[in-house]
């Protein structure tokens, strides 16, 4: 789609866009209705001054001069009417199709890969999802009918003047050449240019929502200034992507009212010496008026086409934009039919490979087994792949080649809603919504009643520290959950994976930024969720890694050792061994 920045008019696109008003193929149809209605009520006014001017005016006739005057304000009050329907209703299609891809475009993201959104900037998302979304609207609110009503009005109107006079019409048709190549220039120009308003639309809102979202690494390393810089250039070329289209408009629509005027000059000139020079019955002062009231009708259109050219031009760049994400191919594949339901929990990787990055491998052939019930422990340097172990446990990654089993089933296999239903994951860098608490646990959960949450408060022992909060469980904790302490939040997190009552549980359980009475709630928490069902730990804790029942080492990628503590210690020269002397002898001692 790209590829057609340069284009004029991309037809494909549009086809695609229009074919989210068949729901709607009544309104659609009846918007399409008025606008054929408004282009043949747009010669009747101007046609009964014609006859009011030499019927009436002219022959000093009053009685037809007030009945004239009641049909131009009867013609004008139909006009009035369908405007209204027609302007109301093509908004309210706008409004419903851009809902339904609004819907169709979230659902899609939420089915992406975990690496899709590695790769994409969210504020570039959010400016998908939600401006350029509300500028699809302005196609059917400002664009296409619009336009659609425009050109039939000047048909209507041409067609109209011929059978008036033809040989006005051919002074009109002189000008109107020059006038229609002006609006085809301006058209590609408006395309282009578009296309640059909406990349620096995109940049300045991720510029944004990033810095906003990292205000505070940027205060406490002091980068407010060359922030400032950075934001200044970025808005700098935001506002020049914009003068690019307005030197468009200045450039085209003078051209267009001198066309206009110039035109409205022949026609005086040439119908007003013929009017005095000759008898021709078929001009008159009324056709010259009325000429004059066709050719602004004519002229005015076709500078609203130019202007509804551009509504339309960045409408169809946004859906360009839009239906680009909706044509992304980033979804873990689910094919798997088995429900994974009240899982033993027996975990089983079987040489598998893994990479980020293609031919970058991150995971080297790795296999280990987990037994149902078995809390383990991986312990590694950073980098080593312990993470990247438990999101490919939850399939949000796709493993290059091996096998993961459980319960000795693959888990491509399984249903992935099934599946993630059954894994619960308690992260180190810990997400809450700008919520309550009760709403942060649940997550929506239509099973999970307060009762349950509370009581499974109590038996984790976070229930006195909720408790501890004005409105308690009901507390919002605002965006990311700013209001609480990493240590709280951790403990919410642990509380949420505790209450979906999960068959297997995956921690990250770092608490290097907690105070000491957090830590100690983590690890009592730690011990509670774990009790009885198979346990994933990314230990950081010497307590943790001496309570699990199997020790697995990484390094580089590898399983270099695997055993409890005590039988890691006796090996000598092992990495288990030096890596406990390095980081956590020192914890034991004090």
């Amino acid at each position: 789609m790209a590829n057609n920045t340069g284009n004029a008019f991309n037809f494909g696109l549009f086809k695609r866009l229009i074919s989210y008003t068949n729901p709607y193929k009544k309104t659609f149809y009846f918007v399409g209705i008025a606008a054929i209605l408004l282009s043949v009520f747009g010669v009747v006014r101007p046609y009964l001054t014609k006859i009011t001017v030499d019927e009436s005016i002219v022959p000093k006739d009053s009685d037809n001069l007030i009945l004239y005057i009641v049909l131009m304000l009867s013609a004008l009050v139909l006009e009035v009417l369908f405007q209204f329907l027609f302007i109301y209703f093509a908004n309210w299609l706008g409004q419903e199709v851009i809902r339904d891809i609004r819907v169709k475009l979230f659902e899609h993201m939420l089915n992406f890969k975990k690496q899709y959104y590695d790769k994409s900037a969210v504020g570039r998302l959010v400016t998908r999802a939600v401006s350029d979304i509300e500028t699809i609207a302005s196609i059917f609110s400002q664009g296409l009918f619009m336009i659609i009503s425009d050109l039939l009005k000047m048909l209507v109107v041409l067609g109209f003047m011929f059978v008036q006079s033809w040989r006005l019409t051919l002074l009109v048709l002189v000008v109107l050449p020059f006038v229609l190549y002006a609006t085809r220039v301006f058209q590609k120009k408006m395309k282009i240019a578009f296309e640059e308003v909406r990349t620096q639309v995109s940049n300045l809102n991720s510029f944004v929502q990033e810095r906003l979202t990292g205000m505070k690494i940027v205060q406490i390393f002091s980068r407010e200034k060359t922030e400032y810089n950075h934001f200044k250039n970025i808005n700098e070329k935001h506002k020049k992507a914009w003068v690019k289209t307005v030197w468009y408009n200045s450039i085209f629509f003078p051209i267009a009212e001198m066309s206009s005027s110039i035109t409205i000059g022949l026609v005086v000139w040439f119908g007003g010496l013929r009017v005095i020079q000759t008898s021709e019955e078929t001009l008159s002062l009324g056709v010259i008026i009325m000429f004059i009231q066709l050719i602004q009708m004519l002229f005015r259109p076709l500078r609203q086409i130019a202007d509804k050219f551009n509504t339309l031009q960045m409408g169809m760049v946004a859906a360009n934009r839009v239906f680009a994400i909706l044509d992304t191919k980033s979804t873990i594949a689910n094919t798997g039919e088995i429900k994974a339901k009240n899982l033993v929990g027996e975990i089983k990787f079987e040489d598998v490979h893994f990479s980020y990055i293609k031919d970058e491998e991150v995971l080297k052939g790795i296999s280990f087994e987990v037994k149902a019930g078995e809390t383990v422990a991986i312990v590694g340097a950073t980098g080593a792949g312990k993470s990247t172990i438990i999101n490919l446990l939850s399939r949000f990654y796709e493993i290059d080649s091996g096998k993961i089993t459980i319960d000795e089933i693959n888990i491509k296999d399984f249903t992935l809603k099934s599946l993630r239903n059954e894994i619960a994951v308690v992260l180190q860098d810990v997400f809450l919504f700008a919520d309550t608490i009760m709403n942060n646990i649940t997550l929506g959960h239509p099973e999970i009643k307060e009762e349950d949450v509370i009581e499974a408060a109590k038996q984790i022992g976070v229930h006195k520290f909720i408790s501890s909060l004005p409105n308690q469980y009901y507390y919002n904790v605002k965006e990311r959950g700013v209001m609480l302490s990493s240590g709280q939040r951790q403990l919410i997190a642990f509380l949420r994976a505790y209450v979906s009552n999960p068959s297997i549980l995956v921690l990250d359980e770092a608490t290097s930024s907690v105070d000491s009475y957090s830590e100690q709630l983590i690890q009592e928490a730690t011990e509670k969720i774990t009790k009885g069902r198979t346990s994933i730990v990314i230990a950081h804790r010497l307590a943790t890694i001496k309570k699990a029942d199997k020790i697995i080492v990484m390094d580089q990628g590898e399983i270099v050792e695997i055993g409890t503590h005590q039988q890691l210690l006796q090996q000598d020269k092992g990495y288990y061994k030096s890596l406990y002397e390095v980081q956590f002898m020192q914890e034991e001692e004090i």
